[in-house]
């Protein structure tokens, strides 16, 4: 009885610390991986988007919703992303809009309506959304993360002051990487298949032309038709995949005189690895495939 007794007890004790730590609730992945790095294992991040799902997209139902309502901070990325947070009633003493610092920087885009599988129809919204892209800019984002986080979790603040210099030294060290790597880049125009790195394009002095396809899919004889033509106008032999094409795509591209190699923005979490990892494969690559 008395061991009984003790299980229950421990078990309860166990389901009230579950309850009793702290949510920091986010609309990307890059924002989940800086709330992780800085919470150091104190805080649950909540990133409700499922995998496959566009986070830029989504839509939360109630469900997801209400779990948002109740994290003690919710990162918003700002710039437009993920327009459900601007309809949805969501405590304003617990948002931080991670850019709205630099939001003078943000980049105009033209406003494009256009169909993506299970998404359905979209559009732009004029501004590019994708921030993080500069790291710099993610450094920034970081920063105003933690602030938020130590006003709304106090007892993180010595956390904080170790996690947040370990994270922005990361960031600044992935900005150092980008500037170097890219920069036999500069006057080769690239293209890239969803207008996504507005900002890698302008932080890093890349010239980027956009095409409007659908991740992860096949391309259609139209689009290769207009991927050739696109290539031919800009004398672009370079394109970046938003994400791993079907099997012989890039073969395909290749036949064409187009090198391919997939720079994934992270909007989600990837397969392999984290943010910081993932980048720095992903800059490498394009990198090299630039010289072959």
């Amino acid at each position: 009885m008395l061991k009984r007794l003790c299980l229950a007890a421990a078990l309860a004790a166990s389901a009230a610390s579950a309850q009793d730590r702290h949510v920091v609730a986010t609309v990307n992945y890059p924002l989940a991986w800086m709330a992780e790095r800085l919470g150091g294992g104190a805080v649950d991040v909540l990133f409700p988007v499922p995998e496959g799902q566009d986070p830029s997209l989504w839509r939360p139902g109630l469900s997801d919703i209400a779990a948002i309502q109740q994290a003690d901070v919710i990162a918003l990325n700002g710039a437009g992303f993920a327009p459900w947070t601007a309809r949805s009633s969501l405590p304003r003493s617990r948002i931080v809009d991670t850019s709205a610092g630099f939001s003078d920087a943000y980049i105009a885009t033209q406003s494009v309506t256009h169909s993506h599988g299970a998404d359905g129809e979209h559009s732009h919204e004029g501004t590019a959304s994708y921030t993080w892209l500069d790291f710099a800019q993610a450094a920034q984002q970081s920063d105003a993360l933690a602030t938020m986080m130590e006003r709304r979790i106090p007892e993180l603040a010595d956390t904080l002051a170790d996690t947040l210099p370990a994270l922005q030294s990361d960031l600044a060290a992935l900005d150092a990487q980008a500037r170097s790597a890219l920069a036999g880049l500069k006057g080769q125009t690239i293209l890239a298949t969803h207008p996504r790195y507005h900002y890698l394009a302008r932080a890093y002095g890349l010239e980027i032309a956009a095409l409007e396809w659908e991740a992860g899919a096949m391309p259609t004889d139209a689009q290769w038709t207009e991927l050739s033509e696109l290539s031919e106008a800009k004398g672009a032999t370079l394109l970046l995949w938003e994400a791993a094409p079907p099997a012989g795509a890039m073969d395909r591209a290749q036949e064409m005189g187009i090198a391919s190699t997939v720079f994934a923005p992270l909007a989600n979490r990837p397969a392999e690895g984290d943010f910081l990892s993932a980048m720095r494969a992903a800059i490498t690559m394009l990198a090299e495939a630039a010289q072959r």
